[in-house]
């Protein structure tokens, strides 16, 4: 059996660090992201498409959110299963409980592992979350009530995975991997955790459009093919609208706000989509740099933000070869090396050294 998994869309996600027409923009990138898993399901002729949760947030789903996930789920005849997670988690209040879904969608409403019968002998389990926080595990106490291969879909926390994951990201429903075989189950479709990972009993998808700057790679939709044994075969897809990008720019050797200028705008000239830029090294003590300033240059972009990172005061190296301190006696002591480009990277090193500092290399 072949499966299309996804996990954590986050459709109507807020952007708050971008402006009201980029966050509209991002938003309508997400939908037109499911979308294409869907043509994906279908150009693959996938048996089935999982979905593993937080697929919208409850707090800001609109009525055409909602309208627009119905339409889009009953133009495939492909089945779909969707196990709510802590953002869009099931309620009779919630969107889930509130639409009449196309037959071809099921959805998985107990806070318990329930069956649903995929082909003779191929069980795929499902557990909803019923609010935003405190759900329990659901593999720890789970057995089996049939034979057969057994494979689970759930919004749930892997303890093991938690450190490699974004910061700030809480557990919820949590596991340890080892209950999985203890539970017989094949392997595992999760979501909640953003960062892609597969491990031999568990696949987490990674959120599929970027949510963020500076997202792992590899994030997006997992093919999995179910073999009769229940191992898994799985083969990682893009399905991202968005183009994100994020950027550490170098300042040395800049001197006034033009030069500070030119070398972002080189730096995105080629970029689409949202962009962030980080600025740091060695710029002149009176060259003051304001990230707002900077924003018109980004005007090409869907979004771009500006940021100020390690900025630091670059050395008169002419008053510091004339200190009567020991920073001085050693600026002078290079003067010895005959090579200059040798003599310049001892002296920018050692002075860094005498400071304390650690970022000793010198490009």
């Amino acid at each position: 059996m072949k499966l299309l998994h996804f996990a954590d869309l986050h459709l109507d996600a807020p952007f708050a660090w971008a402006p009201p027409e980029t966050a509209r923009l991002r938003r309508r990138n997400r939908r037109q992201t499911l979308t294409r898993i869907i043509e994906l399901a279908e150009e693959e002729r996938v048996d089935a498409v999982l979905s593993g949760g937080d697929l919208f947030e409850q707090e800001r789903f609109t009525p055409d959110t909602v309208a627009f996930l119905r339409e889009t789920f009953a133009r495939t005849d492909l089945p779909i299963y969707l196990a709510p997670g802590n953002h869009d988690w099931y309620s009779s209040r919630s969107p889930y409980a509130l639409v009449e879904w196309s037959p071809n969608v099921h959805l998985f409403t107990a806070a318990a592992l329930t069956p649903i019968e995929l082909r003779d002998g191929l069980t795929l389990w499902g557990a909803a979350h019923q609010a935003p926080a405190n759900t329990g595990p659901f593999f720890a106490e789970f057995r089996p009530d049939r034979g057969g291969v057994h494979l689970a879909l759930a919004h749930a926390s892997e303890r093991g995975a938690l450190p490699f994951q974004e910061s700030g990201k809480e557990p919820h429903a949590p596991f340890d991997a080892t209950e999985l075989e203890a539970a017989g189950i094949a392997h595992a479709f999760l979501g909640h955790y953003h960062v892609a990972r597969d491990r031999d009993r568990h696949t987490y998808p990674g959120n599929p459009d970027p949510l963020e700057f500076g997202e792992s790679v590899g994030r997006g939709v997992v093919l999995a093919t179910v073999a009769p044994d229940g191992g898994v075969e799985r083969e990682r897809r893009s399905a991202a609208v968005s183009q994100v990008h994020d950027l550490e720019i170098a300042l040395d050797g800049c001197h006034h706000l033009d030069d500070v200028r030119q070398r972002i705008a080189m730096e995105i000239a080629g970029l689409s989509g949202s962009v962030r830029v980080t600025l740091n090294g060695e710029v002149s003590d009176d060259l003051a740099i304001d990230p707002r300033a900077l924003i018109q240059l980004g005007e090409h972009l869907d979004g771009f933000v500006v940021r100020t990172g390690d900025l630091l005061p670059s050395y008169d190296l002419e008053a510091i070869h004339a200190e009567p301190t020991v920073r001085g006696q050693f600026a002078r002591d290079t003067l010895a090396i005959a090579d200059a480009e040798r003599r310049h990277k001892v002296l920018i090193t050692g002075l860094r050294a005498l400071e304390g500092r650690s970022d000793l290399e010198v490009a």
